[in-house]
């Protein structure tokens, strides 16, 4: 298997249009302390809260915003719970990647038709700010997709949240959008969630990467980059290949107990202050060796910035036919090795940095040999 590019995504009739990422909602522990890390450490907004002093009684929910990403917090209030049954499996992890679109019941019946298992049917929530309509099915393990429709709606998020009241005074660090959500899959699942996304989403096979791709002398993957019609919703699907030791991808099912979501890759107009101030505020990231500079020019060609900033802030560089792209990889950012983010500022490119798959690789391996998971 080689490395696939298609020409194009469009697709002649898009039977799901959709206009991009609404939101992402975590299931986590304490989602008042997570709201803090990302308000102090991120740059996030606190723009919405549901809870009891809102008049739900069985979570607390806090909703960040910067630019067009926006992060919703839940803990469950109740030990028995849908929410805590999934925290206890998973730990702090991704429940919904929520698709925004014009029509949330057309979604739900196309996709159910074409075999997807409904999660929840089309449902409308209102408010005094109007009205949306949400509908859900079920990808891969416990994660589902919800399309919300919010036409009809003018509130600060959805019915049953208000603003907050008390805010921190908070400074971005320059994140836009989210570029991509990547899910890890058993062994053997990956072409079935692929075929998924083909035949009940009408997404497009985008990438293909095999174990030749992305191998160390210790552990590989396998990795297909699947992509709506308009380009807008890119998920990448990854599952393990053989190799001598274990692939972060098992190690990541090892501690999420399951499928789900790896990482959410986020750009930035200028990497160098946004990873800088990062850095600052005590994000940690992967690292690469300085031997990696030495000769990257020679293989990427000629880029816009210094290059003895990139290599200081430890940031990667690819090239495409498209142009070329900066990307960065943050450590776990919770105890169990499994969740962690991109920073990625694309200059043209619309590829996903082959060429830094063996250096990235090779750090990560570094850190599963220090917990002891390699």
């Amino acid at each position: 298997m080689e490395t696939n590019v298609m020409e194009s995504t469009t697709t002649h009739v898009d039977f799901l249009p959709l206009n991009g990422t609404d939101h992402i909602e975590f299931y986590v522990g304490n989602a008042k302390q997570s709201a803090y890390y990302y308000q102090t450490a991120w740059g996030y907004e606190l723009v919405a809260y549901a809870g009891p002093e809102t008049g739900v009684r069985d979570r607390a929910s806090y909703v960040l915003q910067q630019e067009k990403i926006r992060l919703v917090l839940t803990t469950s209030l109740d030990p028995n719970s849908e929410i805590s049954q999934h925290h206890q499996q998973h730990g702090d992890g991704v429940k919904f990647l929520s698709i925004w679109v014009d029509d949330a019941t057309q979604s739900f019946e196309e996709t159910t038709k074409r075999g997807a298992k409904p999660y929840m049917e089309p449902t409308r929530f209102e408010d005094e700010n109007g009205y949306v309509i949400i509908s859900g099915i079920y990808t891969y393990g416990d994660t589902v997709h919800k399309f919300v429709e919010r036409k009809n709606y003018n509130g600060i998020f959805l019915p049953g949240f208000k603003a907050p009241n008390h805010k921190l005074s908070v400074t971005p660090v320059g994140l836009k959008h989210v570029d991509h959500c990547v899910g890890n899959v058993e062994l053997g699942k990956m072409n079935d969630w692929v075929r998924f996304y083909e035949d009940v989403m009408g997404f497009k096979l985008l990438l293909t990467f095999d174990d030749k791709d992305i191998s160390t002398e210790y552990s590989a993957l396998m990795s297909k980059v699947v992509s709506n019609g308009n380009g807008w919703i890119k998920f990448p699907i990854n599952e393990p290949a053989e190799g001598k030791k274990k692939s972060q991808i098992e190690e990541y099912l090892d501690f999420y107990y399951g499928p789900g979501v790896q990482h959410i890759a986020i750009e930035t107009y200028d990497i160098i202050e946004t990873v800088g101030e990062l850095r600052r505020r005590g994000i940690e990231f992967l690292y690469v060796p300085d031997t990696y500079y030495d000769d990257v020019l020679d293989r990427v060609g000629e880029i816009d910035e210094p290059l003895e900033e990139l290599k200081k802030l430890n940031i990667l560089i690819d090239r495409d036919p498209d142009g070329y792209l900066l990307q960065i990889f943050t450590k776990p950012v919770e105890d169990r090795p499994t969740l962690f983010y991109e920073i990625i500022q694309r200059k043209g490119a619309k590829s996903f940095g082959k060429g830094n798959f063996k250096a990235l690789f090779e750090s990560i391996e570094r850190e599963q040999a220090n917990r002891g998971n390699l």
